[in-house]
């Protein structure tokens, strides 16, 4: 259903069928850090690819740390914390081929600014 293919912001997550609004395109496992360790996580690379998780951060397995970001959306993302996973839905039909995008910000109509300047 998805793979992950080369994007204009490096990699990216790409459809591999047609995929209809509402519909599971991936669950990602998470490993959550406590607030303690973060201060350390986020002096690394990997600060650029974590979500906030309760009073901390957690770095998506799988797929999960890939997908772009775009405050027009064709998915979005919700934390099941009590799971340990991160389950990304289709938010409009997307095309086979097309780029997979989320807004960062969780919910796909938040204009708030990020902590880079996105296109």
């Amino acid at each position: 259903m998805i793979k992950v293919g080369r994007s204009r912001f490096g990699r990216g997550i790409f459809a591999t069928r047609d995929i209809k609004k509402g519909e599971l395109i991936h669950e990602a496992p998470v490993i959550a850090s406590p607030k303690e360790e973060c201060k350390y996580m986020l002096k690394t690379v990997l600060a650029d690819y974590v979500f906030n998780w309760d009073d901390g951060y957690a770095i998506a397995l799988g797929y999960g740390s890939l997908f772009n970001h775009s405050f027009k959306p064709n998915a979005r993302y919700i934390l099941k914390k009590k799971d340990l996973v991160i389950q990304f839905y289709a938010y409009k039909d997307i095309a086979d081929g097309d780029e997979i995008f989320v807004n960062y910000n969780g919910d796909p109509k938040d204009k708030q600014k990020l902590w880079f300047n996105p296109e």
